[in-house]
């Protein structure tokens, strides 16, 4: 099972835009998932940004926007897509996100399931610590994962992700004591007819409840909700009083 980065480099990152229904329907689907979050402007930090679901939507609204992930491949998607809007891309690991920053900022996002992706709970904490140390006051952190605290059971555990005339995707859950492993089955049309590739790497089982209370310890006010896509949405702000 190989690490998260080389999984993505390796067989998800080529397709991802695919998997998201193509650039326009990601983008409104990104779009949908930042309402409420386009009332200022400023400096927003995108955490695992991907092609830009949501960096490109945030820079349309009027935010300064610094897009970190660990896919170079995923960022010069972006960068095609990005029509001089102001986003600034960093191929990093977002645990060294503040290095990058010379400003506080007043929106930090981690969408999709990127927070599981880290290595363990403890990592999970930090970047949480840094997120709070790097919000300016008033300012808000969004995030969305899934909760693989409970996993489905029996053949509930294959998940058809995406298919065309020329490719299917599906994943099969597999569980673990601290992570569920992943593994990706993508099979491709060709002229000499279907290909396959498998793949497989780790999640997280991160409880929504660990994370509020890791950012509550860190100083900020969190509420737990639904999210988009069966996901768990997590928002933080913190106090509009004096910076830290």
């Amino acid at each position: 099972m190989v690490s998260v980065e080389v999984h993505y480099e390796s067989l998800l990152a080529p397709i991802y835009l695919w998997m998201a229904g193509g650039i326009d329907h990601a983008l409104s689907q990104g779009l949908s998932d930042i309402a409420g979050l386009t009332d200022r402007v400023g400096l927003a930090v995108d955490l695992g940004a991907g092609f830009g679901m949501h960096a490109i939507p945030l820079a349309r609204s009027g935010y300064r926007v610094l897009a970190i992930d660990s896919s170079q491949h995923l960022l010069e998607q972006l960068e095609s897509h990005a029509s001089g809007r102001p986003i600034r891309t960093i191929c990093a690991d977002l645990l060294g996100f503040r290095e990058h920053l010379v400003e506080k900022a007043q929106l930090i996002i981690c969408m999709g399931d990127t927070l599981t992706h880290l290595e363990g709970k403890d990592d999970v904490v930090k970047l949480l610590q840094a997120v709070a140390d790097a919000l300016a006051p008033g300012g808000r952190f969004v995030a969305t994962f899934r909760d693989y605290t409970r996993l489905p059971q029996g053949v509930g555990r294959f998940i058809p992700v995406r298919s065309d005339s020329g490719r299917i995707h599906t994943c099969f859950l597999e569980e673990l004591p601290e992570h569920v492993a992943v593994h990706d089955l993508i099979h491709e049309r060709a002229d000499a007819g279907w290909s396959m590739k498998v793949g497989s790497y780790r999640k997280l089982r991160l409880a929504p409840r660990a994370v509020r209370d890791a950012l509550n310890a860190a100083g900020l006010e969190t509420v737990i909700e639904p999210g988009p896509r069966g996901m768990v949405k997590i928002t933080a702000s913190a106090s509009p009083g004096l910076g830290r």
